[in-house]
């Protein structure tokens, strides 16, 4: 199953023929291959911490012959509100063909992981590679992405295969809000038409559309008391939660969201507060989000979470009749997009699959994406996966066929 293939002229194979060209294979080397995504996902590199893996990841471009010049790092963590140790990892290469105005491609991937995943110890069993360690992750998401489009760009120094401009792209701290993609250096990346993310399962898998989200942080004020003593004093600002999530959910505004013809999700997914349990809670900190890929109904359902609050915060009163309040802050996580399945992106994807020897499906998610930014960024990106399954648990693994088969398909892409 070849997916590059480099023509050598030969001798005529009948007579009255001009010219011969006999097809040469090249594929990724599956042993090396394999060995690369354990090294990396064994590596510590939590969103925020990346030092290490980038340190990797750069040391196997200069092995691989890579030209200093051509190795860039952003400041894209600068921009982030968790900080960071380093941005994203950038590499750029001509075009090898000599053909004129052939557009730019990127293949991308993330470096970091979610927390769960420090301290992998990754195995080999059968057919799958899990993390040794029952208490940890794998980081599967998204190490097998960083190392299939790493794979590729190695293959294509080794054997000297021909290429359009190519544009590399590692990014930094996707797993808490795509910083390192809603932040890179656009200059850095040289204007590409045609952007491959990999991040996720099915290799064939092409993700041509994501929803938008946003972020909301919910501060609650109320009035501290003793609860065993004058709890009629206070003014509990985990009612004022309590009576808002519920009102939220019995309105259908928590969840699964469906009003009409539109659909959407909401969760408050994190609640902060409180010191004892002989105190009434006077301050609460949430964190909820909302997601749909319409944006004017996303507004819709932030409106709701405000006006669940507000009257919450309205309703709930001590005996002096003192009330809480409610402060709502909301960030723009990331905008929806969709792309086209006769966008040139997708097809060219879709014909990397074919070659692969797999066929090419459809998939509109309705999480985030690096491609989310990097479509807003003006470079129209598709996502594929590479062999990732149970991401964020200790259940993790990495499916090694579907893991090879993105290998190719992105050595593919990456060729001319």
């Amino acid at each position: 199953m070849s997916i590059v293939i480099a023509r050598q002229k030969t001798t005529p194979l009948a007579a009255g023929e001009s010219s011969v060209y006999r097809i040469v294979m090249h594929e990724p080397n599956r042993k090396q291959a394999q060995a690369l995504v354990m090294k990396m996902m064994a590596i510590p590199g939590q969103w925020g911490r990346e030092t290490q893996i980038a340190a990797f990841i750069i040391e196997q471009l200069r092995a691989a012959a890579v030209p200093a010049s051509s190795i860039k790092r952003d400041k894209a963590h600068t921009e982030s509100p968790f900080g960071g140790e380093c941005g994203n990892i950038i590499v750029t290469l001509p075009g090898s063909t000599g053909r004129t105005r052939e557009p730019r491609r990127m293949l991308s991937a993330h470096m970091d992981t979610v927390p769960i995943c420090v301290g992998c110890k990754p195995v080999r069993r059968g057919n799958r590679i899990v993390s040794a360690d029952r208490n940890t992750g794998l980081g599967g998401d998204d190490r097998a992405g960083s190392a299939v489009i790493l794979t590729a760009l190695t293959t294509l120094l080794k054997y000297k295969l021909p290429h359009p401009p190519l544009t590399f792209l590692w990014c930094v701290q996707e797993e808490v809000g795509l910083i390192g993609a809603r932040h890179v250096d656009v200059k850095l990346l040289k204007s590409p038409r045609l952007g491959f993310n990999f991040d996720g399962g099915k290799p064939a898998e092409l993700v041509i559309g994501a929803t938008g989200a946003y972020r909301m942080n919910i501060d609650i004020r109320g009035v501290a008391s003793h609860a065993g003593v004058h709890p009629e004093r206070g003014v509990s600002a985990t009612v004022i939660a309590a009576r808002a999530i519920a009102d939220l959910d019995a309105g259908g505004w928590h969840g699964l969201v469906r009003k009409g013809r539109h659909r959407g999700t909401s969760n408050v997914g994190v609640i902060e507060g409180g010191a004892a349990t002989n105190v009434v809670t006077d301050h609460l900190r949430l964190r909820a989000e909302a997601r749909a890929h319409d944006r004017a109904f996303r507004k819709r359902i932030v409106a709701a979470y405000r006006k669940a609050f507000a009257s919450a915060a309205r309703h709930v009163r001590n005996d002096a009749g003192r009330r809480g309040s409610v402060k709502i802050s909301v960030q723009h996580d990331y905008e929806a997009f969709a792309l086209r399945p006769t966008a040139p992106v997708v097809l060219a994807a879709a014909e990397a699959a074919r070659a692969a020897g797999l066929k090419a499906t459809y998939r509109i998610a309705n999480g985030g994406l690096d491609a989310n930014y990097l479509n807003a960024h003006g470079i129209a990106t598709v996502t594929l996966g590479a062999g990732q399954k149970d991401i964020h648990t200790t259940k993790e693994s990495l499916n090694l066929p579907q893991y090879h088969a993105a290998c190719r398909i992105a050595l593919r892409l990456a060729g001319a």
